[in-house]
């Protein structure tokens, strides 16, 4: 889904939608749904080192915003195995042009595309669909004393979640009590690439 909040006109963004390719036949179809080999070609050079599998019952469960500090920062790449979701990151680097921006973009079993959010961004899904099993891989182990968030409804961010009028999201205790941006002072160094769209 097109984002309207997106900056525009930058090539080089951190956050990056990848699109495996499916070979098909009468089975079925086959994935590589990670190569390192292909990722280096694209210039991602992360090694993972843990995987995490989530399953989210009810639609409209809303996991969020998420992100570890440093020095356990998580580089992060999702795929959505079953069911449908809308997966967002949003740029909580300090001093880049795109602070508080955001993209987001479906992932489903259907569609296969994964998106990799990198250090520095927090991260969300909202499941549109019940039953939604989401997996991703890390860049670094879970680290408690790291662990950060922040609000889902945030209005200096402005998440446009596809919500039905009057539904509300099912949200764990932790996330429903996560800070504001305006009360976060960030240990994310900008890297000289703004946030631009992911199509």
């Amino acid at each position: 889904m097109p984002d309207p909040n997106a900056p525009s006109g930058q090539a080089d963004s951190p956050v990056q939608l990848i699109e495996p390719k499916r070979h098909g036949d009468a089975r079925g179809w086959f994935s590589e749904s990670y190569s390192e080999r292909d990722f280096a070609a694209r210039g991602i050079d992360i090694r993972f080192v843990q995987d995490n599998h989530s399953l989210s019952k009810p639609a409209f469960t809303l996991r969020g915003l998420h992100f570890q500090t440093p020095p356990h920062g998580q580089d992060k790449l999702v795929r959505c195995i079953r069911g449908r979701i809308l997966d967002v990151a949003v740029d909580i680097r300090a001093g880049s042009p795109t602070y508080g921006k955001w993209v987001a973009v479906e992932l489903s079993a259907e569609n296969g595309r994964q998106l990799l959010v990198p250090i520095g961004f927090a991260h969300a899904f909202l499941t549109l669909e019940d039953d939604c099993e989401v997996v991703y891989k890390t860049s670094d182990f879970y680290a408690p004393d790291c662990d950060g968030g922040l609000r889902w409804d945030d209005p200096a961010i402005g998440i446009d979640w596809p919500l039905p009028a009057g539904t509300a999201p099912e949200l764990s205790a932790k996330d429903a009590v996560l800070p504001l941006l305006a009360d976060f002072v960030s240990p994310f160094a900008y890297d000289g690439r703004p946030l631009a769209p992911l199509d």
